[in-house]
């Protein structure tokens, strides 16, 4: 059995532009989907699996392994965050060959079944941009919240932070408060509340001066407190923080987390499975922070094959806390992909299709064609003028 080509496939979903692989293989009727979807960077992405593509096909898709290596190591120039993504949409097409070859679904290629259900949280707005990022009252975010735990979750994330740089304005602290105060008011006790600061504090007082303000809330963590990459910033964070502390989304290379785990400059890891490697390279991820004492929650607010891909690796994955979801981003959401995902309670139900167990309608598909992203990021600037991060 040989590859015989690899696609990729653009599709429009508002808030982001979901890029899906397909691998074609030899055999009639057998070829797998991944995903490699990266915000702002999508014609960047698809350019990088068609250069990607020669160093795979001609080879066995069962040797997963193998054609990471390739793509990784004949490339000569490290892959980065685009390439990095390239290389994970197809490897997660291989899994999906693989286990549409034997028959089985790929959380059992993976270890096997670690957990009866899979723990998963969404966002405040769900796929509505404006609505998840740009939100700074409390009657929006209160509504906002009695949707989410209408449509059954038990656990959702949140933006509420403003954009601030190297100090926390004393305002500003206390208009945080004053939102997760409304936020848990409306959720109540039991739900799990992740903030998400988007590493928009420009120094790590300004991030613990914040997280001070909301600990009283019980968030379940704060991810990226700083921006990322900063591990001497997250670890002074993580000492002194009173909430667990989260990040690694926009981590791309086992190094970057070997450096944070020897550090201890994370509570959880977050490993964005369609961007640092694929299932492989994420569950070497999982092990290392395991045998630091450190739980995962994949980071994934992408499309239909990521959250699928995300599920394999929930069940099969022993560390895992909790899963990013974004299911239903877009009305048609379950028209452009049929998937394994069935959620009850809250939790995600363990698949038993063989494969990731998706199927694309790639007639649907061509009715959302590229669109360029709306740069939400230019909002990023301070009264004064200053632009500061995101």
């Amino acid at each position: 059995m040989k590859i015989v080509s690899i696609d990729a496939h653009v599709v429009n979903a508002e808030m982001r532009n979901w890029v899906f692989v397909k691998v074609q293989t030899d055999v009639p009727g057998l070829h797998g989907w991944g995903e490699a979807t990266l915000e702002w960077k999508t014609r960047g992405v698809a350019g990088a699996i068609e250069d990607l593509a020669p160093l795979v096909v001609g080879r066995d898709p069962l040797d997963i392994e193998q054609a990471v290596r390739a793509m990784r190591k004949q490339s000569f120039w490290p892959l980065g965050a685009i390439g990095m993504s390239a290389a994970s949409g197809i490897e997660l097409a291989l899994w999906d060959i693989a286990g549409k070859h034997y028959g089985v679904p790929v959380w059992k290629l993976l270890g096997g079944r670690t957990r009866d259900k899979v723990h998963v949280y969404t966002h405040l707005g769900f796929g509505e941009m404006r609505a998840v990022y740009e939100t700074d009252s409390v009657d929006p975010l209160i509504e906002r919240t009695q949707e989410v735990l209408a449509k059954g979750y038990t656990a959702f994330k949140v933006v509420i932070l403003p954009y601030v740089h190297a100090y926390a304005p004393r305002k500003a602290v206390a208009h945080v408060e004053k939102l997760m105060a409304g936020l848990r008011e409306a959720a109540g006790p039991d739900t799990e509340i992740m903030l998400d600061f988007h590493g928009k504090p420009g120094s790590v007082a300004t991030a613990l001066s914040f997280i001070d303000a909301v600990a009283p809330y019980g968030p379940m963590f704060v991810e990226e407190p700083v921006q990322p990459g900063d591990a001497r910033a997250m670890k002074r964070i993580t000492q002194k923080s009173p909430v667990p502390i989260a990040t690694g989304e926009r981590l791309v290379d086992r190094g970057e987390f070997e450096t944070h785990f020897h550090m201890r400059a994370m509570d959880i890891a977050q490993p964005d499975i369609c961007h640092c490697g694929g299932l492989l390279e994420t569950k070497k991820i999982a092990a290392m922070a395991e045998t630091a004492g450190m739980g995962v929650a994949p980071h994934n607010p992408l499309g239909p094959i990521a959250g699928a891909a995300a599920l394999h690796f929930a069940v099969s994955t022993p560390n895992h806390i909790i899963q990013e979801e974004m299911v239903g981003a877009v009305p048609w959401y379950f028209d452009v992909v049929r998937g394994p995902i069935v959620m009850t309670d809250g939790h995600w139900q363990v698949p038993d299709t063989p494969g990731l167990g998706v199927e694309v309608e790639e007639g649907e598909c061509a009715k959302h064609p590229f669109a360029p992203e709306v740069y939400h990021t230019k909002n990023a600037v301070l009264e004064d003028g200053t632009i500061v991060d995101w």
